[in-house]
């Protein structure tokens, strides 16, 4: 009791600070706290590169050469990403396929590229795959002696498509089954469904995993730096291997490299992004909170 008679007030809470902690947060505009977060994080990694001891100027007179192998590791992956899609539909339309040869032949690809390494895979494209031609056919031998590049290229869209293929079969098997038999009601044919119905579908399904999938192969495209490849196609792994080689600065290379890597990957998760919300347009509502996207309610 006071000296008037009235009580002492009772001293905070953990559990009101609390409380208080969070109305004051939500306040504040999230786009606000988000902007803090990355600042704090730029200033941790610029600390850490400073105490690091890179060779600044190096880094910046080399960020170029280096740079010059961002059209190869686009042009690889375009290529690659290509094949995968073409093999994982064919493979996803195998698995589901009553056909026992397809479902059979199908079903081996995706066994193998699923459980064998990447490397392996390309070393065996590269060096092994000539060795299958007879002796008595040197131009045979000769079709199938690849480049660096090539073989790279085949490995990676060997490899994804098989992973593609149960993304595929997931997202034809999520269009509804009574959409299929109202088509063949309607009289068409098996392409006709897969092509007008099904597909357009199972696209708005596939775009997210299959975008992950080609970032995914952005950075294992660096593993065609060890099949060797000329100074004209070299990617950006590739030179900065040799150039931070040359002139004993392995470390500052790699970093440049990385954050290559990173402004490549991060320019395409942002049109990703604008492709899978023009997709699902119609299909799915932003709600008040940042980030959550959840189905569109049904009316009543």
């Amino acid at each position: 009791m006071s000296e008037r008679g009235l009580e002492t007030p009772a001293p905070l809470a953990p559990g009101n600070r609390r409380e208080r902690f969070e109305l004051a947060s939500a306040r504040v505009p999230f786009r606000w706290k988000l902007v803090a977060v990355w600042t704090g994080i730029a200033l941790v990694v610029g600390v850490l590169f400073a105490l690091a001891g890179f060779d600044i100027p190096w880094m910046l007179d080399q960020f170029f050469f280096i740079a010059r192998g961002l059209p190869w590791t686009i042009v690889i992956c375009g290529l690659a990403i290509i094949l995968a899609v073409l093999l994982a539909l064919l493979g996803a339309l195998g698995r589901l396929s009553s056909n026992a040869v397809a479902q059979g032949l199908s079903s081996f690809y995706a066994s193998f590229f699923r459980g064998t390494p990447l490397i392996v895979q390309m070393f065996l494209i590269f060096l092994a795959l000539p060795e299958l031609a007879p002796e008595g056919l040197p131009g045979l031998r000769d079709s199938l002696t690849l480049t660096a590049l090539q073989a790279g290229v085949i490995a990676l869209g060997l490899n994804y498509g098989a992973y593609m293929t149960e993304i595929f079969r997931a997202g034809i098997l999520s269009v509804g089954q009574g959409q299929s038999e109202a088509a063949e009601a309607l009289g068409m044919n098996y392409r006709q469904r897969m092509r007008r119905i099904v597909l357009p579908q199972a696209i708005r399904v596939v775009i997210p995993p299959t975008g992950n999938e080609f970032i995914a192969m952005m950075k294992d495209s660096a593993l065609i730096s060890l099949l060797g490849s000329v100074i004209s196609q070299m990617e950006i792994f590739r030179r900065a291997q040799l150039v931070g080689r040359a002139d004993f600065r392995p470390l500052e290379a790699f970093v440049v490299a990385a954050i290559l890597y990173w402004i490549l990957t991060s320019v395409f998760q942002f049109f990703q992004t604008k492709l899978e919300r023009r997709l699902s347009a119609g299909f799915v509502r932003i709600t008040s909170q940042p980030g959550v996207v959840t189905p569109l309610e049904e009316p009543a």
